[in-house]
């Protein structure tokens, strides 16, 4: 819910949220050492050097894409897809949530240059926060990835206002602040935690916040539980570069909410809630809020939603392994997802969880180096065109920065929902 999923041969926009129903699984199981029963992780472990060339070749995709409209210290925002059916249908929009994991990504990489290519995007962030016609701190869903030299440039492809990619916006510009120094970064990140205060707080039933708002000024009226954890990651950041204890208060709120959505006998979290705010939206299961619950609160209690992940969504096709977004649709692999898991099961560290995140990065790196309309550096967001979310978006075969920072977070052990070091 918090990426972008392709809808139709027109390539529309849309959200990832609770559309269409999906049956439950099984609960989790062990082996008897301990171990989770999965299926998927085929591929053979790769070695040290294997994986750091492969990292290597990951960034050259990322810097190709945010150098393909301009070069240098110009402020600007990273195209997210390229190639296969969303290059032939001429999608180039620069999501938000892509932008921020492209921030995480080059900081990942430790090195001055990485950072300055962190700092740009980040600069085209608060540039179009700073020339939104709201002026009111918020950060809209995408926009065209052209230099921004001045306001005329500032072009909004999906007006929406979603709390969870605000969020995300807000948590690259934290830990921008917190490599940088520079204020307007904090400034900015503390702006789009204002907005969601002020727009999306909610008091029915666990409360939490509710989605924002949508292309057409709307208010959303459910709320996320992957949304909520977004945002409790970017308020507890906010906690600790500011030191003002409001923003633990709010994290706090979101966690209430997060903690609400555990199905604690399934042992897996739901989506959210219905319009009502209150119902549990049960019409879909998906694979990111199972990992990055896990990677946000690193609690134990929630644990066992990183092996739901293994045992309900686990996918072996087209000679591609790992798991898919959803249990609606496991026809191919969702390798954005694999990401998250690989990198939830390096931090849960339980038996055999590091062997099995070895085995997903090989799936990855198999992924880079086969994937259909592959260029042998960045990664496909699928294996397949066409890939349901559940809700009436579709994931394809295409080039991916969103993939492909998150597969460099994972080699390289970073946690994206806590300071990157």
């Amino acid at each position: 819910m918090g990426r972008i999923a392709m809808v139709g041969a027109a390539i529309t926009a849309g959200l990832a949220v609770a559309a269409s129903a999906a049956g439950f699984g099984p609960g989790p199981g062990q082996d008897p050492a301990g171990t989770a029963k999965v299926a998927g992780a085929q591929s053979a472990v790769l070695s040290a050097g294997q994986l750091d060339h492969s990292v290597a070749r990951a960034y050259t995709f990322l810097n190709l894409m945010m150098d393909r409209y301009s070069a240098g210290s110009a402020p600007r925002l990273v195209q997210s897809f390229t190639g296969g059916v969303l290059g032939g249908q001429g999608f180039t929009s620069s999501v938000t949530y892509d932008d921020a994991l492209v921030i995480d990504a080059y900081l990942a990489e430790g090195t001055r240059a990485g950072r300055a290519r962190a700092e740009v995007i980040g600069d085209g962030l608060l540039y179009v926060q700073a020339h939104d016609p709201a002026r009111d701190g918020r950060i809209r869903a995408a926009y065209a990835p052209a230099p921004l030299l001045g306001p005329g440039d500032v072009d909004v492809t999906d007006p929406a206002t979603l709390a969870g990619n605000m969020a995300w916006a807000g948590q690259a510009l934290a830990q921008l602040y917190a490599a940088t120094g520079r204020t307007a970064y904090l400034d900015g990140a503390e702006a789009i935690g204002n907005w969601v205060q002020a727009h999306c707080h909610d008091v029915r039933g666990a409360g939490g916040y509710t989605g924002g708002e949508t292309a057409g000024g709307q208010q959303i009226e459910w709320k996320s539980t992957e949304h909520n954890i977004d945002l409790y990651v970017l308020f507890t950041l906010l906690a600790r570069e500011t030191g003002d204890q409001v923003w633990s208060a709010r994290a706090a709120w979101a966690r209430r909410f997060i903690a609400a959505m555990w199905d604690a006998q399934q042992r897996y979290f739901y989506l959210g809630t219905t319009a009502d705010g209150v119902t549990p939206n049960t019409a879909e299961l998906p694979e990111d809020v199972n990992s990055w619950s896990f990677l946000a609160l690193r609690d134990p209690a929630y644990a066992a939603s990183v092996t739901w992940i293994m045992r309900n969504l686990a996918v072996t096709e087209g000679g591609f392994s790992g798991v898919s977004y959803c249990q609606g649709d496991r026809s191919g692999v969702w390798f954005e997802g694999t990401a998250h898991l690989a990198d939830a099961l390096e931090f849960r560290g339980e038996p055999g969880d590091g062997a099995l995140a070895a085995r997903y990065l090989a799936d990855l790196y198999r992924a880079q180096a086969h994937g259909p309309n592959g260029d042998g550096l960045g990664i496909i967001a699928a294996s397949r065109d066409g890939l349901s979310d559940c809700a009436g978006g579709s994931y394809y075969a295409s080039l991916h920065t969103g993939t492909t920072a998150w597969y460099i977070l994972a080699a390289k052990r970073i946690d994206p929902f806590f300071p990157i070091p």
